[in-house]
């Protein structure tokens, strides 16, 4: 069952809601972050186990050592396991009306993407859509303005995850590894430009050094797979790209100003990329 939900990777969407509630200005205390944290992990989880029901048949094919292929997990199982941490999600996020606001269309899009756009031109919009939309859960539906450019940067950076993912088991062109290593530029960048002015010096340190972080940390996977866009190198810079995120969050996270919160967030990576090693996060 955890490698059903891809269990450790539920680490990299930990952040989202803390980043979306720092740009709103939301205080960021335990019992909220905590029950925002829940909604984002069982969402995420309810994709994964979706997203494998739906790939059965491509998977007994591409990837035959996945639990519902290899007929570890029936896929009757897969689906109900979805939708259990899918109303499980909602629940959590219910615990406020203004949040389960968001969680209602976040969780109808990680449905719309696994069942029916995955596999069209508007499945990486969709996948970005959702990580944007968990954002702003962070902040609440009366606040999700405030939250828009963090939203708006994880966003980009999933689309370009997400695109390069889609060739990870077949390999594919230089271009597409050398586009998303150009959207982590920018993405990097326009954070950057985006520390209020009035910041205090050390969130704004502080912010830089993590997006100097998350640019090298996914930027050198992607420069490899250009170098040699095999199925691989491909997996490898996805794999990077996943783990990134984290950074990224901490680095919008300190942006807004919550910079303890940014740094407990961090401790994440290191455990996210460990656990990696024994279940794959794509």
């Amino acid at each position: 069952m955890l490698e059903l939900v891809r269990a450790p990777a539920a680490l990299t969407v930990l952040g989202d809601t803390l980043a979306g509630a720092a740009a709103s200005g939301r205080p960021v205390t335990a019992g909220r972050t905590v029950r925002l944290a829940l909604a984002s992990t069982c969402l995420y989880w309810a994709g994964m186990a979706l997203n494998d029901y739906a790939d059965r048949e491509v998977d007994a094919r591409e990837r035959p050592g996945r639990p519902v292929p290899s007929c570890r997990i029936s896929p009757c199982a897969a689906l109900v396991t979805a939708a259990a941490l899918t109303g499980a999600g909602l629940t959590a996020a219910a615990g406020g009306r203004d949040t389960l606001t968001v969680a209602v269309p976040l969780a109808a899009t990680v449905w719309a993407y696994d069942l029916t756009l995955k596999n069209t031109p508007y499945g990486p919009a969709a996948m970005a859509a959702a990580r944007g939309l968990d954002v702003l859960m962070g902040a609440g539906a009366r606040r999700s303005r405030h939250a828009l450019a963090p939203a708006a940067l994880l966003a980009a950076h999933t689309y370009a995850i997400t695109t390069v993912s889609r060739k990870e088991t077949l390999g594919a062109n230089a271009s597409l590894p050398a586009g998303a290593l150009a959207v982590t530029g920018a993405v990097g960048l326009v954070a950057a430009a985006l520390i209020p002015p009035t910041a205090a010096c050390s969130h704004r340190a502080a912010s830089i050094a993590l997006l100097g972080g998350y640019v090298l940390a996914t930027g050198s996977a992607q420069l490899a797979a250009t170098a040699r866009p095999d199925a691989t190198r491909l997996r490898r810079a996805v794999g990077a790209g996943i783990h990134a995120m984290i950074p990224l969050q901490a680095a919008l996270t300190a942006r807004g100003g919550s910079l303890r919160a940014a740094f407990t967030l961090l401790a994440a990576y290191p455990v996210a990329r460990s656990l990696s090693r024994k279940v794959s996060p794509t």
